[in-house]
């Protein structure tokens, strides 16, 4: 693809006001940083991301608070969660605040699952671009371990569509009986991105849109919704016009 013909994702727009404040100067060596390679910033539990309201509306369940409590203590003991100047106050240091500055930043992510993975595989994995042309990449293990990075947005959709579904794309024909598609997969996705807004550390949903990706006998399917019945699978009527990753990029514009 020649430099006139590639696409780019748009940025994400900055925070709202009232979002958790980050130290002066912390964005910009970051992304400086992200320019030389990716900055990953190690790996946590749900408790642990949920004691410190990083990226939790985009997950499923909410620990017990006992758990939560313990996850506060483990933070603690790590240097990781300060006590702040009052008593409703807390400062996230380390890689962990880097990680909570730049998720409080985005304003879409691209959530994909996947069945089918093998051992030492995520089944999950959440894309937070920025407005920098980097993004915030979550890894989510079998075990609910979720390893944190920051990435140029290129390498990121590198990354996501290598570990995709893949295959030759199969027609609309081949597509049509939706239910069996997805029956005889040996592997599919599901990928979501949703535009959302902010107050402070709240994420407030807004519009989205998905696409379904099954590999079965070597090809490979694409769905989407129904626009009439957005319950119903039905074979995407741009398939085949477009690479997976360009898809990817088609559903961040």
């Amino acid at each position: 693809m020649s430099d006139d013909e590639q696409r780019d994702v748009p940025p994400a727009a900055p925070s709202d006001a009232g979002a958790a404040s980050a130290p002066e100067g912390l964005v910009s060596a970051v992304v400086n940083l992200v320019d030389t390679g990716p900055v990953l910033l190690g790996a946590y539990t749900i408790a642990e991301l949920t004691a410190v309201d990083a990226i939790v509306d985009f997950l499923e369940a909410r620990p017990a608070d006992d758990v939560i409590a313990e996850a506060v203590r483990s933070l603690a003991a790590r240097q990781l969660l300060l006590a702040g100047d009052t008593g409703e106050e807390v400062q996230v240091q380390g890689d962990l605040g880097i990680a909570v500055a730049f998720q409080q930043r985005a304003r879409k992510v691209l959530d994909a699952r996947t069945t089918g993975t093998g051992p030492g595989e995520p089944w999950r994995i959440l894309l937070l671009p920025q407005p920098e042309r980097i993004c915030l990449m979550v890894r989510i293990d079998a075990l609910g371990v979720h390893q944190l990075g920051l990435y140029k947005i290129d390498e990121a959709l590198n990354a996501l569509t290598e570990w995709l579904p893949r295959g030759s794309v199969a027609d609309r024909g081949e597509s049509a009986d939706t239910e069996a598609v997805l029956a005889e997969s040996e592997r599919s996705a599901l990928i979501t991105v949703t535009d959302y807004t902010a107050r402070g550390s709240a994420e407030t949903a807004g519009s989205s849109r998905d696409l379904v990706l099954a590999r079965s006998g070597g090809r490979l399917h694409v769905l989407a919704r129904d626009p009439d019945d957005r319950e119903k699978l039905v074979p995407d009527p741009e398939a085949g016009k477009d690479d997976v990753r360009e898809r990817l990029v088609d559903l961040l514009s």
